[in-house]
């Protein structure tokens, strides 16, 4: 009877290896065929500050009355705030001053999701410290309106990483950004189901 038993068993333990070995060749054949759809993806500081400085430098004359260049973008990260921030040096002539000055203004940003672009871009933009030096002091009322105006025209809707389709489809499904997150060393953009 334990002579019966031992091929039954080699039978079984046969088949139970085969089967093991077709589910995991299966696995590997389904892995190397679809890509990979993470549940997030992570732009770096650099990647940032790349899309950020394809915009620069920046010339605009602002109510007729600035003519104001914008240059060397340094892009942040502020956390706490979820906001993105941009420092940029300003150079500023006007009828008005005797001579052009050179400052320093600080913008920072919201982030948010546009579909019709596919693209992670900055939104709301405010102007958080604009630092002139010299005879400018005097107009630093109508400095700050003006890097407002800039800061608007500038960086609304600016997209800062655009997203190609075949990362936003996986095996027929449909996927698109959800929580945009500032963190210490980059953007964290999670990504959900349509």
């Amino acid at each position: 009877m334990t002579q019966a038993a031992a091929p039954a068993r080699r039978r079984f333990l046969l088949a139970a290896c085969a089967v093991a070995g077709i589910s995991v060749s299966l696995a590997a054949c389904a892995a190397s065929t679809f890509p990979f759809i993470p549940d997030h993806y992570t732009f770096s500081p650099q990647q940032v500050q790349e899309a950020v400085q394809r915009k620069f430098p920046y010339q605009r004359t602002v109510s007729q009355v600035f003519d104001v260049a914008l240059t060397n973008p340094v892009v942040g990260f502020l956390p706490d705030a979820n906001r993105v921030s941009v420092k940029l040096d300003a150079r500023l002539a006007s009828p008005f001053m005797p001579q052009p000055v050179n400052g320093v203004f600080t913008l920072s940003s919201q982030l948010a999701y546009d579909a019709a672009m596919h693209a992670v871009v900055l939104k709301q933009p405010t102007v958080d410290n604009v630092a002139v030096s010299g005879d400018a002091q005097a107009y630093t009322q109508q400095i700050n309106a003006a890097a407002a105006v800039l800061a608007t025209q500038l960086l609304t809707n600016y997209p800062i990483y655009t997203f190609k389709p075949e990362e936003l489809q996986f095996a027929g499904v449909n996927y698109e950004p959800g929580t945009i997150t500032i963190l210490t060393n980059g953007i964290r953009v999670q990504i959900v189901e349509k």
